[in-house]
């Protein structure tokens, strides 16, 4: 079964574009979801977040993690 992954993003973001090579170089697809690009990917993204306005958000096979350490 294909990993879930999705990853809230905004531009110009270094701790989004660590997450994207983070998974990429992992091999693992995700779906990149900008939120300034996306109508009510703001939304989601702070309904997800508990109300913080943090990206990335990578919400893997249901869980949500809010920023990105580098793994």
């Amino acid at each position: 079964m294909m990993s879930q992954v999705t990853i809230y993003t905004k531009d110009g973001c270094p701790y989004c574009a660590a997450a994207k090579k983070h998974y990429t170089d992992e091999g693992i697809q995700f779906k990149e979801i900008n939120i300034h690009q996306v109508d009510g990917a703001q939304e989601e993204l702070v309904k997800l977040s508990d109300g913080q306005r943090i990206v990335p958000v990578i919400v893997d096979n249901g869980e949500v993690k809010v920023g990105f350490g580098g793994g």
